[in-house]
């Protein structure tokens, strides 16, 4: 993907940077090879971004166009909003309040050049603040009131309003953002889609392992992809892409979430999308889903502070409680007694208004079947560990000890696991989902639906293999080729 500078004129950007093109504004807006382009990227440095301006509209036909703009239309009304200063205080109060601790005035005026500032102790606050709204260009000030430091006003700032003193600081920012994670990677001609895959090096659970990713990583390219791989730091480039694939642990107040928005608000396709993290992320919502679509569940109880004492009655005991936003068994435990359920629903009603608590039917495996675009995808039988009742069992210390797994071929899976694990999914979206189960005899029961399910090499592609990555891709071009139609 090819990348220009949008400037009033030429003259307001005197840097060469490998790679990057300088064109005018009015060039850009009314030439035929740029209206023609595919596959670009746009820097809008105009002097304004004023609704209906030239640089307004250079934003706003860039997306037109199908081009990746920095700042988007949306940044740009964004930037605009009076929520916007309490947006920024809400998301990264902790950082403003260290990183601006030593300020000794009432005021301090931030100017932030793609993503990078000029003082190097606030470097991390500048990224997050692009992150937030990324533009090129941003001046934040900051006040401080009742013993705290807060953002005031914020917005673009025009090129020609950057300090002399500045221009070379800025110059470098702009060298360093075009070619950030880029430069070691030959773009191949033939790509026909962008694709990012956000990660993180850093998780001990992730939801794909290194093996799996770079089979991800081949069926994409095989297909067609120009593949790359970003991590938290890279919100600000989340436009430049077509689709964006999540292979980090999703949570709603996460920067995956804000990564899935993001991409769903520029028209990328996304998995997993906003709405299915929502949705799948709380077990109060699924529970009530699933019995508004009457997919058969555990006898289900929603517990609060007011009807505490009918969960005996209504459960029995022993009984499993669940924190609406558990994963990976954390979150689920398993009361025995009365005293039990007083003390750990307590603990948990501290942290939610609403919990879930379901009767205890203990199976020796749950069943696991993956689910994309409606369509059963892949099917294991998760063990539990060994002298425990669920499929991971963690001590206090850290550690864990999992049971074992077998993968099936979906023709192999009990008709009735199939369907209702189908049923399930599609009521939570169409995406990809892990879908959990247990079986007792002819009858089913959906435990929970996953968004952002485990695919790992050696155990959900254990059947399928190579083909299993090769169709979570063919669902991206499926969805980017039908939009390219309509």
């Amino acid at each position: 993907m090819s990348g220009i500078v949008v400037v009033d004129q030429r003259t307001d950007w005197p840097v060469d940077i490998p790679g990057i093109e300088v064109v005018t504004a009015w060039d850009y807006l009314t030439h035929e090879m740029h209206t023609r382009a595919r596959r670009q990227r746009v820097y809008n440095l105009c002097r304004s971004f004023a609704y209906q301006s030239t640089g307004y509209y250079v934003s706003l036909l860039a997306g037109a166009r199908g081009h990746k703009p920095l700042p988007e239309i949306t940044t740009i009304q964004d930037l605009k909003l009076a929520e916007s200063p309490r947006i920024i205080n809400d998301e990264v109060e902790e950082l403003i309040q260290r990183s601006l601790a030593r300020i000794g005035s009432s005021e301090y005026v931030m100017n932030v050049y793609f993503g990078d500032s000029l003082a190097k102790r606030h470097e991390r606050l500048a990224r997050a603040l692009f992150n937030l709204f990324p533009a090129p260009l941003l001046q934040v000030k900051f006040v401080y009131r009742g013993e705290e430091w807060r953002v005031d006003s914020l917005g673009p700032i025009a090129l020609g309003e950057v300090p002399a003193s500045h221009h070379e600081f800025l110059y470098e920012a702009a060298r360093d953002y075009f070619s950030r994670k880029r430069s070691p990677r030959v773009r191949r001609e033939s790509a026909r889609y962008d694709l990012a895959i956000l990660i993180n090096e850093d998780e001990k659970e992730p939801p794909s392992n290194p093996r799996a990713l770079k089979l991800f990583e081949k069926a994409a390219e095989d297909l067609g992809f120009d593949v790359e791989f970003i991590d938290k730091s890279d919100y600000g480039h989340v436009a430049e892409f077509d689709a964006l694939f999540i292979r980090e642990t999703t949570a709603v107040n996460h920067h995956t979430y804000r990564f899935a928005r993001r991409a769903a608000r520029e028209g990328l396709v996304v998995v997993d999308d906003p709405l299915s993290i929502l949705r799948a992320a709380n077990k109060v919502f699924l529970a009530q889903l699933m019995e508004r679509h009457r997919i058969p569940q555990p006898k289900t109880m929603l517990i609060h502070s007011r009807n505490l004492k009918q969960v005996a009655q209504e459960l029995g005991f022993p009984c499993v409680l669940k924190q609406p936003d558990s994963q990976f068994s954390r979150g689920v435990i398993k009361i025995e007694n009365a005293a039990e359920l007083k003390e750990k629903a307590g603990e948990m009603l501290e942290r939610s208004d609403l919990i879930i608590g379901q009767s205890f039917e203990p199976t020796d495996y749950d069943w696991r079947v993956g689910v994309l675009d409606g369509q059963p995808l892949y099917a294991c039988r998760y063990f539990m560990a060994k002298d425990h009742w669920q499929v991971v069992k963690r001590a206090g210390n850290g550690d864990k000890v999992e049971g074992g797994h077998e993968t099936l071929a979906i023709e192999d899976v009990p008709a009735p696991v199939r369907q209702i694990a189908v049923q399930a999914a599609r009521a939570v979206g169409n995406g990809l989902y892990g879908v959990d189960l247990k079986q007792f005899g002819k009858v089913v029961k959906v435990i929970e639906v996953n968004d952002n399910p485990n695919i790992d090499h050696g155990v959900e592609d254990l059947v399928l293999k190579e083909a299993l990555y090769r169709r979570v891709m063919e669902y991206f071009i499926k969805r980017l080729e039908a939009r390219t139609r309509t």
